[in-house]
């Protein structure tokens, strides 16, 4: 090994076989070469393997393993400080001992940090076994970054490479007293100093691991003690930066996702007392930070609990959750001024909410269209010669609803329409024409409206997509009509005797009601298929009669090639 290795890596560790074997061997594998590399792993008062696992690569890599053994010290704070007391690579990188590398990752971090004189570098990062990572990051290809301007925020865990005269000169270090989150002050106070921050987008360097039985330290931790730990990381966060848009950029990211999920679908089930800690722990932070500029960048579902939660509503917040969670879809308000999300609490003068913490626009609209929008029932009419198909179908939507109509339309809906369910068409282009009569009217019980639809249908051999359209804040939004587990109308013949069509309505693989017209074979059609097969045949029985005689002169001097 040089005097000075390239890069020391950080490997905090308790109990994490069989993780660890692959973790490690991702680490000596690596393209830059053991002689630029250095590891120090801490055993954290393992029990298991881990710590013998640990010395039998010291053992085989002398030069370029480094164990330390140490009583546990309940979580990776302090074994990740210790490491960095005796790190001495001109840059530190951190892995978490169940996840690995890919072989590439440590050099082209280091020569992308020495290229660019960055302090910071991002390798891009994947989950697996399921484990969610959030990828916006690097949707843009390598390139520099800042805490305001891109989704770095999003990405706080400390599994980066550092210069480690940062880490020094600003004596950065893993607060031990939290026993989640322990990695964010650390980085974000780096990002924070940092001279020049770089994305490395085009490898994927790091492989996270979800453990088989979700231990991972992340999964355990009860919720008020990551109440707790979050709202130390956000006090600290704004100790460090003044109040403006780079702070927003980065607390947002609490409010969005560490808040969030500590009222999401098991919030109801709580103990009610713990619900009104949570609520009040929210309430506290967000009066000293949910600016404007955050709420309005957050998700309505999500930026309406943190509201809720604000106001102490336990109990509007609790049905909210759970509505959502057994698929009770609120209705969509629509007025003059916009589309509102009628959640509980939504002007609910007690609460006092402004109107716009319950706006919904762009790909919300379409994915909350799409979820509540349902067929009730679907059948045929048949006057005389002619086929009307019929449908009502119930659509999320209350207030000002008279552009929503209902189209059968041929094509399938384009791929960017499939994660929401729905989309905006685009401006300029040209809907569907009107046929047949619609007519809505509010659902009963005041929480939807009701599309009545007879169209009639043409006689061609055609799929047919059921779909609403609907006017929402100046946009024209395109919806396929769910149908999964609803009845069918059986399938149904009708035009004229000598040339028969057949209609069905079924439900295609992504749940959405299709009509299907095509026309059916009647005797004549059927006398002059049988009359094609039959000259099909005659000439079938003669080609293989000429082929025989051809061949025969052939198949004779083969025989007597044999008989010799």
């Amino acid at each position: 090994m040089s005097a000075v290795p390239d890069v020391s890596v950080i490997v905090a560790v308790y109990n994490t076989m069989p993780y660890l074997t692959e973790c490690l061997n991702s680490l000596v594998g690596q393209s830059i070469g053991r002689d630029r590399l250095e590891i120090v792993a801490v055993d954290d008062g393992s029990t298991d393997d881990s710590g013998r696992e640990l010395d039998r690569f010291a053992e085989r890599y002398p030069d370029t393993v480094k164990v330390i053994h140490q009583a546990n010290s309940g979580g990776p704070a302090a074994p990740s400080n210790r490491a960095l007391e005796i790190a001495t690579g001109r840059y530190v990188y951190f892995i978490g001992s169940d996840d690995y590398l890919g072989e590439e990752a440590l050099e082209r971090m280091v020569t992308e940090a020495d290229r660019r004189g960055a302090d910071v570098v991002v390798g891009r990062m994947v989950g697996t076994n399921g484990r969610y990572v959030h990828q916006a990051l690097y949707k843009d290809g390598n390139r520099d970054v800042t805490l305001d301007d891109s989704a770095l925020p999003f990405t706080l865990a400390n599994t980066k490479l550092f210069r480690r005269e940062l880490v020094e000169k600003h004596k950065l270090r893993f607060p031990e007293h939290l026993p989640v989150g322990s990695d964010q002050p650390f980085t974000i106070e780096a990002c924070v100093r940092a001279r020049k921050i770089s994305v490395v987008a085009d490898y994927v360097c790091y492989y996270a691991v979800k453990r088989g039985d979700a231990s991972n330290i992340t999964y355990r931790a009860d919720h008020l003690s990551r109440l707790r730990c979050t709202a130390e990381i956000m006090e600290f966060t704004a100790s460090l930066v003044e109040a403006g848009p780079t702070r927003d950029s980065v607390l947002r990211r609490h409010f969005t996702w560490e808040l969030a999920k500590l009222v999401q679908d098991d919030f109801p089930g709580l103990e009610r007392s713990l619900r009104e800690d949570l609520c009040a722990g929210i309430a506290k932070l967000a009066g000293a930070y949910f600016t404007d500029g955050i709420r309005d960048a957050m998700d309505v579902k999500r930026r309406v609990r943190i509201a809720l939660a604000q106001a102490g509503a336990v109990d509007e917040l609790t049905e909210a959750i759970s509505a959502e969670r057994d698929g009770r879809t609120p209705p969509l308000l629509l007025d003059a001024d916009g589309a509102y999300v009628r959640w509980p609490g939504f002007r609910d003068p007690r609460l006092g909410l402004p109107d716009r913490t319950f706006a919904v626009l762009g790909e919300s609209v379409a994915a909350h269209l799409a979820q509540g929008t349902d067929l009730l029932a679907s059948a045929w009419e048949q006057p005389g010669d002619d086929l009307l198909y019929t449908a009502s179908v119930r659509v999320p939507v209350v207030g000002d609803v008279r552009g929503a109509t209902l189209r059968l339309v041929q094509g399938a809906m384009p791929k960017s329409a499939d994660k929401p369910g729905a989309r905006r068409v685009p401006a300029g282009r040209e809907l569907p024409a009107p046929v047949g009569e619609v007519t809505a009217e509010p659902a009963e019980d005041g929480t939807a409206t009701v599309l009545r639809a007879r169209v009639p249908l043409e006689r061609r051999t055609v799929k047919l997509g059921v779909r609403v359209y609907l006017d929402v804040a100046g946009s024209t939004y395109e919806i396929p009509v769910r149908g999964t587990g609803k009845p069918m109308p059986l399938a149904r013949r009708w035009g004229r005797e000598e040339d028969p069509y057949r209609a069905s309505a079924l439900v295609n693989d992504k749940g959405r009601v299709v009509v299907h017209t095509a026309r059916m074979h009647t005797p004549r059609h059927t006398l002059a298929f049988e009359a094609l097969r039959g000259f099909a045949g005659k000439l079938r029985r003669k080609l293989k009669s000429t082929l025989k005689r051809a061949l025969r002169p052939v198949l004779k001097t083969k025989q007597k090639s044999r008989r010799k």
